[in-house]
Parts: structure tokens; C-alpha cells; sequence
């Protein structure tokens, strides 16, 4: 299929899957399989070589997760992807080929509070740092780059204030620090948003979100636009210079706008482990083929409660992008042109204690620590998501001891808003 002629609701079905060859199954089978057959002893040591492309391991390489690969590479105009475990391992998986010993990333304030734990605390383990900046500043952005800035993170759509970020403005920063630009897009998605076209080199995703969007696994995938040149100077060297373990093979120079990808499974998946299964990889591409319709329901959900919330006297402010009052309303057109997805927050008069009692007496919407979801989910991040933070961090995050965090799912909007309204009187009685 010509997939660059095509649309994005049919390349969400059709990108990356053909009927299958042995039994024409038109549903991309879930090969459960561990290992594959080798041709002969020159087939096996071409695959093991990288000289040759093809299926040796299920830790490495799955024909059911090579179609999920291909179809987000697909949706997200990059040219390779890699799925993984989570959106945690997306993250490391992303950042393994860049970093080294004494470098560090620069990275948004505005992040879930997993990210910022893994990134301020966990990664110190490999020698590597964390610089956080609010990306609203593109000046201190700046100043935070140094020599060893090895990659600069941020989200699309932060989670869980849904603000949008002015990737153009941070991709040309980057671009002129000759570092790459790592967007994750889980709470987008490329139907809202395409970051490559705005300058990211790199986008993650946490695949248990929107892109399944029911609640059934945990994945991640990390996606290459293959534009940027890891040659350019020495800062890659795990791209750009020989790779012992195959040989002195040079990523880059061999594999060319692929290289990050191809390292991403020789070195990456083969040695962190952080594989895919196939089941949740089939599960992911049956969601992804409702993605668009999907969004589309959120997004029209989300703006009728966030306006509700808005006016109800009983909620401090809404953060929601969507809203004409949102400092970051301006932002939807250039950068999320389909709307601004189904994440927000909102705070609650009453601080903390309301905010917990509101969590309890809520009957449609569901206590879980997860997003995207068809349901309506809440949460309240200060107790939870963002509990290790400090009270400064959660409130850069919009993680606030008096906000709770909702994701708006695909239900009837008059039953959301009639869920938070008694929940709301029980909360602030």
C-alpha cells in the first residue's frame, strides 16, 4: 500500500499489516512464538551479522510487534520504530544510545510524575543528570543546554495539566545545539499532534494509553524521524563510531537515517530486555484502529466539562488548553489542530480534604492510576502519581495538593457532568 497517499483513519487500520501469508488471515495474527527457524547457517549468521533483515528472537524482533512498529512509525511520519514494555522503558530505551557517564537532559517541569522521578532520581544510577526547566521560558531552555546536553524532553500535552508545548519554538533551540528533541506523545497522539513535523527528532509513547485505549496492557514505542544526523559531531558515539559488538559496524554510516532505530533492537532490545509482548502488541493495533473516532469523542467531552467545570463556582480554575481562557488556547491551531485532547486538571475549593472526598463520591468515573482510557478516569496526583515529588515540584508540575487530575473518556457527557456535580456537593459540603 502507497501509505504516504493515504489517509491517517485508513493508515490506522491498514499501515504496516497485509493478510498473512501462511493461512491469509486478515487480523495480523499474535505470533507467540520465542524463536524462528533459521534457513540454513549463512541465513542465521547474516541475521546475527545485521547484514541481513529478519526474525532470529522474540526479544528482539516479533512479526506481530513489527506491524504495531510500523504502523506508529507510520502515523507519526517517522521512518522505524521500536515497541518496548511501557512508556518508562520508551523513555530509557530513547535516551540509552544518547547518554553516557556525566551527560545530561534537559527536561520540561511539566511531566507526569513518574517521568520526572525517573529522571531526577533513577538515572542517576547510570552516572547520567537531569536539568528541569519550564519550557514556557525558551531563554532558560537555552541556558540549561551545555556540552554535555545530550537530549532535551518534554510532552506534547503535558500530563496532568494538559498544556501544550510550542515544540517548534524548543525544536529550533535544539537544532541550533546540534542535540536531538525527544517529544512524548502519549496523551496527543499523532491524530492531535505530529511532533516531527514540528521539529522532534525522537517521540515516545506510553502505548497503554489512547493508543490501545482500553485498559488492557502496558506498552511502550519510541519512534525515529530519521532526520537527524548523528554524525555531525562526536557527542553519539554509539551511533556514529564503530559498535564493538558487531564487529566495529558504524550505526549511522551503515543504516543511515535508520540507525537509530536498528540500534534501538540490536543494542537496546538486546541488552536492557525491555521487549513487547505479542498479545499486547495485538491488543494495541486493534485499538489504534478506533484512534481518530476515539479522540474525537474525547476531545468533544473533554470542552463540554472543562467549560462546565469552568463556571461551576464550587472549582477554583481549570488548566484545560481547550478553553478560550487558557493561556495556551492559541497553541491548538498550530500544534494540536484536532484539539487538545482529554487530559486536564482542575482544583477544587476546599483544597486537599475536598479533593479526597470528591474522589471517593465519584461513581462513573474511576480511581485509577491510569490515562486515555474509553472510560473517564480522575485521580489526585498530590496522593498518588506525584506523591515523591516535593510540594514545589507537584505545584510546576500543576500537580497541586488542591487539584485532582481528570481524563475524560467516550461515555454520554451528561452523565460525566452529573458524576462530578454530586461528587462536587458531596466534596465541598
Amino acid at each position: 500500500m502507497a501509505e504516504n497517499t493515504h489517509g491517517f483513519e485508513t493508515l490506522q487500520i491498514h499501515a504496516g499489516a497485509k493478510p498473512d501469508p501462511a493461512t491469509g488471515a486478515r487480523n495480523t495474527p499474535i505470533y507467540q512464538t520465542t524463536a524462528y527457524a533459521f534457513r540454513d547457517a549463512d541465513h542465521a549468521a547474516a541475521l546475527f551479522n545485521l547484514q541481513e533483515v529478519g526474525f532470529i528472537y522474540s526479544r528482539l524482533t516479533n512479526p506481530t510487534v513489527a506491524v504495531l512498529q510500523e504502523r506508529i512509525a507510520t502515523l507519526e511520519g517517522g521512518v522505524g520504530a521500536v515497541c518496548c514494555s511501557s512508556g518508562h522503558a520508551a523513555q530509557i530505551m530513547a535516551l540509552f544510545p544518547l547518554m553516557g557517564p556525566g551527560k545530561n537532559v534537559v527536561a520540561s517541569t511539566r511531566l507526569y510524575g513518574g517521568t520526572v522521578t525517573q529522571f531526577s532520581q533513577t538515572i542517576k544510577r547510570f552516572g547520567w543528570s537531569a536539568t528541569f526547566v519550564d519550557f514556557d521560558d525558551t531563554e532558560a531552555v537555552k541556558a540549561a543546554i551545555n556540552d554535555d546536553t545530550r537530549a532535551v524532553f518534554c510532552e506534547s500535552i503535558a500530563n496532568p495539566g494538559g498544556y501544550i508545548t510550542d515544540i517548534d519554538a524548543i525544536s529550533a533551540i535544539t537544532r541550533a545545539a546540534g542535540v536531538p528533541l525527544i517529544v512524548d506523545n502519549t496523551s496527543a497522539t499523532p491524530y492531535l499532534c505530529r511532533p516531527i513535523e514540528h521539529g522532534a527528532d525522537i517521540v515516545v509513547h506510553s502505548a497503554t494509553k489512547y493508543l490501545t485505549g482500553n485498559g488492557t496492557v502496558t506498552g511502550g514505542c519510541v519512534v525515529d524521524s530519521g532526520k537527524f544526523d548523528w554524525s555531525a559531531s562526536d557527542k553519539f558515539p554509539s551511533l556514529s563510531q564503530p559498535e564493538p559488538a558487531y564487529h566495529g559496524l558504524k550505526f549511522h554510516e551503515t543504516f543511515g537515517p535508520m540507525a537509530f532505530t536498528f540500534h534501538g533492537i540490536a543494542i537496546g532490545l538486546r541488552d536492557l530486555g525491555m521487549t513487547l509482548n505479542p498479545q499486547a502488541a495485538h491488543y494495541t493495533l486493534c485499538g489504534i484502529e478506533t484512534l481518530s473516532l476515539r479522540m474525537e469523542r474525547h476531545v468533544e467531552n473533554a470542552v463540554k466539562v472543562a467549560k462546565w467545570l469552568e463556571n461551576d463556582l464550587r472549582v477554583d480554575y481549570v488548566t484545560y488548553a481547550g478553553l478560550e481562557s487558557s493561556p495556551y488556547y492559541g497553541r491548538i491551531e498550530k500544534i494540536c489542530p484536532k484539539g487538545a485532547g482529554g487530559l486536564f486538571t482542575f482544583a477544587v475549593k476546599g483544597g486537599y480534604d475536598a479533593c479526597v472526598k470528591l474522589i471517593d463520591a465519584m461513581e462513573i468515573f474511576s480511581h485509577v492510576a491510569n490515562l486515555g482510557d474509553t472510560r473517564s478516569l480522575i485521580i489526585h496526583p498530590a496522593s498518588t502519581t506525584h506523591r515523591q515529588l516535593s510540594e514545589e515540584q507537584q505545584r510546576a508540575a500543576n500537580a497541586a495538593p488542591e487539584v485532582v487530575r481528570v481524563s475524560i473518556g467516550i461515555e454520554n457527557v451528561e452523565d460525566l457532568i452529573a458524576d462530578l456535580d454530586q461528587a462536587l456537593a458531596k466534596a465541598t459540603a
